[in-house]
């Protein structure tokens, strides 16, 4: 599990650069086309990358038996998962300037 674990705290560690990077660049952007809020999406898009970093970070430090490094890790999955969905929702309606 640690394997797994060490994965997502530095991939979603990556993500919130990725995140910071479209903000940046909607910033730019915005400049010449109507304003959006895909910055503000993916600002908080970057908090629940975070939070999956925080948690993986956990479940690798805590040195109490499986139970709580397993609930850590599984709080870390399901938030990365679903931090990859809303960036990936987040994508495909700034493409078609739904957002």
């Amino acid at each position: 599990m640690d394997a797994e674990t060490i994965k997502i705290l530095s991939t979603a560690g990556a993500m919130v650069g990725v995140c910071a990077t479209l903000i940046g660049l909607v910033k730019v952007v915005e400049g010449s086309r109507a304003l959006s809020h895909v910055d503000q999406y993916a600002g908080c898009d970057s908090v629940l990358f975070a939070f999956s970093a925080l948690f993986a970070y956990l479940a690798i430090r805590t040195r109490r038996g499986g139970r709580a490094r397993r609930s850590f890790a599984t709080i870390a999955d399901l938030m990365f998962v679903g931090a990859l969905i809303a960036l990936a929702g987040i994508a495909l309606t700034f493409a078609y300037d739904l957002i």
